[in-house]
């Protein structure tokens, strides 16, 4: 594979403030703060708000796995990424921005619909600006790079988090935020208000950050005019699929794992706080303290796996990080009130009095933390897994096809999680779906070569 030239450096930070722009998103919407909202208090059912919550990740699944790789393909054939990446950020902030309107007893159709459009948006966003790596370092850096960059979105997101359970969201009882200070600009906790000021709190971040990247990161030289690089985009795109199933069998099966192990992921992201949200009742306080202390753990873990990848490659810390994900996933649903290890070590039900104050809560945060020194690797390695296994001239697609290898199925994954609840009236037999996901993937990874080049270009 072709070494590619090394950016300037300030085309590389911008490069990597894009995630640092994108993670509120997800760290303090979808994750930590909205969601569980969205869960249990802009309802009255917290389980069929569960199910509802996993069909709006489904719907978005489904949408941006049958679009990615196309649009892909048309970034390769057209050239430059940013004018994507711009037109997908006025639909995202534009999204982010009416959560603000979704009171309790508001119609959850409305806030279904702007998550769904600003989950489409932002991955979209992903796509565009993950295929632009392989072009500013050398293939030895992508790992580093790959994993600064996450470690740098868990940071910002862990910020944007500081800030509201610290400053914004009040508990209804005190009026007091974690800092003991009254709600800044009069948020109303009993209204949701604390909650739903993160939608537009992340767009207005997102707006922000992403601007050193347009300004300084170097993008690809204009193509083809958008008619005729559509047209070769779906014929390239054919092609790449062709080759996958015929010479480049190795980037498949990486491709495949990835598909299987990622969807387990969205699903801890997507409704790990929600679950600890129903079984614990916690609210945005200690969802928001969850979340800080898993973004603490998500960053160090971050800038170790990023020297580690250089170390030994991307394929040890993804395998390492799965094992962790596996088992912090059989404790998290092993737990619930009073004991742990499905019953077989009971814990006292005492409530000590404050945040986290039973045992079980505090045995929920520990395997919390063990997600929290995974979830970040996984991905970041996974990333640079690929890119070092294709050409920079291929980026788009193959990155457009990886985000598929991300969408594909999670829509089973959450699919999976929301039948199982409604069957069962239990949201941990739903979470337990998602090992069958984790360890699948991981079986397969173990066959994959490393990195995953079948020819030589």
């Amino acid at each position: 594979m072709e070494t590619a030239q090394r950016a300037p450096s300030r085309g590389i930070w911008g490069w990597m403030l894009f995630d640092w722009a994108a993670q509120p998103f997800f760290t303090v919407v979808t994750t930590f703060v909205f969601g569980p909202y969205f869960v249990a208090r802009l309802t009255q059912d917290p389980v069929s708000a569960q199910a509802m919550w996993s069909n709006m990740a489904t719907i978005s699944s489904i949408v941006i796995a049958i679009l990615s790789p196309v649009l892909g393909a048309i970034a390769d054939q057209s050239g430059p990424r940013k004018p994507w990446i711009a037109f997908f950020a006025v639909i995202k902030i534009a999204s982010l921005s009416m959560l603000w309107f979704a009171a309790p007893g508001s119609p959850l159709i409305w806030p279904v619909t702007f998550m769904i459009l600003a989950s489409i948006a932002a991955e979209f966003s992903v796509v565009f600006n993950d295929s632009m790596m392989p072009r500013l370092v050398p293939a030895s850096e992508v790992g580093r790079v790959s994993n600064t960059a996450w470690g740098l979105g868990y940071l910002g997101g862990m910020l944007v988090l500081i800030l509201v359970v610290g400053f914004l969201a009040a508990d209804p009882a005190s009026g007091k935020t974690l800092l003991g200070l009254p709600a800044l600009l009069g948020l109303d906790p009993k209204t949701g208000e604390d909650a739903r000021i993160t939608g537009p709190l992340s767009a207005l971040w997102y707006f922000i950050f992403i601007l050193p990247m347009f300004f300084f990161t170097p993008d690809a030289r204009r193509g083809e005019p958008m008619g005729t690089a559509v047209r070769s985009g779906l014929r390239e795109l054919r092609i790449t699929l062709a080759d996958l199933l015929g010479r480049r069998r190795l980037i498949l099966r990486f491709l495949v794992a990835r598909m299987l192990y990622q969807d387990g992921v969205n699903g801890l992201l997507i409704l790990g706080g929600a679950f600890a949200a129903g079984m614990f009742g916690w609210v945005t306080l200690e969802i928001g303290l969850f979340g800080i202390l898993l973004n603490v753990v998500a960053i160090v873990s971050c800038l170790i796996a990023g020297r580690l990848d250089r170390l030994f490659g991307s394929k040890v810390v993804v395998i390492a990080s799965l094992i962790l994900l596996v088992s912090a996933t059989l404790g998290i649903i092993s737990t619930g009130p009073g004991y742990v290890f499905f019953g077989l070590l009971p814990l006292s039900p005492a409530d000590g009095g404050g945040l986290f104050g039973t045992a079980a809560e505090k045995a929920y945060l520990d395997f919390g933390l063990l997600i929290g020194m995974a979830f970040g690797p996984v991905q970041a390695s996974s990333r640079s897994f690929l890119a070092r296994s294709v050409h920079p001239d291929e980026a788009g697609r193959y990155f457009g096809i990886y985000a598929l290898s991300g969408r594909a199925t999670s829509f089973m994954a959450t699919l999976s999680f929301s039948l199982v609840t409604y069957a069962s009236g239990s949201s941990r037999l739903g979470m337990a779906t998602l090992i069958v996901f984790l360890t699948a993937g991981f079986l397969l990874l173990l066959r994959t070569p490393y990195p995953a080049r079948d020819v030589a270009r």
